[in-house]
């Protein structure tokens, strides 16, 4: 399978409410951010909420990894395309933790 090629399987998020809910948290964060660069608030109190955000953000990513591994990968081993899957998977991990 081609780098920029995706599998045909079915893409579903079953927990597609809770993810979009932590998405609209940080999307506050970071605007909460912008907000204290340009009310020039102390530099450590704007690197902390920096760390929250992307503490936040690994979260989200944990959330899809597991969700991808468990219901995309797992579906791909039972339909034979389970080579493939996994190779996707630690692709994305790889970079992930880049």
């Amino acid at each position: 399978m081609e780098n920029n090629t995706r599998p045909t399987r079915s893409r579903v998020q079953p927990n597609k409410e809770n993810l979009l809910n932590r998405l609209r948290r940080i999307e506050g964060q970071v605007k909460g951010i912008h907000n204290m660069i340009d009310n020039d608030r102390y530099c450590v109190d704007v690197l902390n909420q920096i760390a929250a955000v992307q503490a936040a953000i690994s979260k989200v990513s944990v959330a899809l990894v597991e969700d991808h591994t468990h219901h995309c990968v797992a579906n791909a081993i039972k339909n034979g395309e389970g080579e493939e899957a996994v190779d996707e998977l630690m692709e994305v991990m790889k970079r992930l933790i880049k």
